[in-house]
Parts: C-alpha cells; structure tokens; sequence
C-alpha cells in the first residue's frame, strides 16, 4: 500500500512537470536524436526486478535496455528491446512497450520444513530463465539530464527445479541521460 501510494505520488508530480512545460513558451532548441532527447541513460529500478538499468538508442525510436535485478538471495540480467512512441504530445513525454528475456540466479538457501513427524532440511540455488513483456511511460525533463519513467514488465519464468515462475513486475525508473 505504500508503495503503490509513493509510486502515484511521483506520476502525479511527473504529469504536473509535464504540463509545466508543455505550456511554457522557451521551449530548448531542437538538439534531439529522437523522441527521448537522449541517446544513453543509465540509472535504477525501483520494483521487484529492482537494480541497476541502462538503455541505449538504437535508431530514433527502438531503444535496447539491460536491467542487473538483485533480491536479498540472488540476481537477474534482462535484456528488453523496446519501441518509444510521443505521448501526449508533451515534449519528452513518450509511451514504450517491448519484449525480451532474462536469466536469473538463486543462491543457495537452507529450507526446512516438516512432515510426517520429522524436519526436513535442504539447500535450493536454481538458475530461471524467463519472457519478459514491457509497457510504460518515460518523461525525460527537457531542461536537466533526468528521466523517470513507470512501467509494468510482465514475465513468466521457468526454473531448474520444475516450478514457473508468473509476475507483473511493476517499476519505477530514474536515469542519468546523456
């Protein structure tokens, strides 16, 4: 509940910046590759794939973005390659949507548990290979090096154990343009 309550509150004040200075009359001379006004970012990723993230254009509106996910007893990496379209027709405000995989590591774990009278104990470290589906919105602030961005990359994931793996992964995004 809080974070989802975090996350409205920093889309809310994206939206409003939006409209700041889509109505404002400077408007930053055209320096732009493509949609973004950047062709690199590098940055974080708030969410449950959580971690470091950076992207890089590949033409003026296809993006390729990597994501180095950890959690308290593994990582992933995440290769997505996504199409960036205008939203809005606010200045650096851009819908994207993509697809790609991932490879996750799970380190070893000591469960127990028990049945039948009796604990069991075993040590679990599986490898996951997964499909990742994702859908956002990007606003890179046209006057600093920032962009945030807010998006939901569903994946399904099967691991070495036999077990699949299903989420939505919901995210939040800052980045370094350049």
């Amino acid at each position: 509940m809080k974070t989802t309550k975090i996350l409205s509150t920093v889309l809310i004040a994206v939206f409003i910046t939006a409209n700041v200075n889509a109505q404002d009359g400077d408007k930053m001379p055209d320096l732009a590759i493509n949609s973004t006004n950047y062709k690199t970012a590098i940055g974080l990723r708030a969410g449950e794939t959580s971690g470091l993230t950076i992207k890089q254009f590949v033409s003026s509106s296809s993006a390729l973005e990597g994501i180095i996910g950890f959690w308290s007893h593994g990582l992933s990496a995440t290769l997505l390659y996504e199409k960036h379209v205008p939203a809005f027709d606010v200045d650096g405000l851009n819908w994207y949507y993509g697809a790609g995989g991932h490879v996750a590591f799970e380190a070893g774990r000591r469960l127990v548990y028990y049945r039948n009278d009796r604990y069991y104990r075993y040590n679990e470290g599986n490898v996951g290979l997964g499909v990742d589906g994702i859908i956002g919105m990007e606003y890179k602030i046209p006057s600093i090096p920032f962009a945030f961005s807010l998006d939901v990359k569903p994946y399904v994931e099967v691991i070495s154990n036999g077990r699949v793996w299903t989420s939505l992964d919901p995210g939040l995004g800052i980045k370094v343009t350049f």
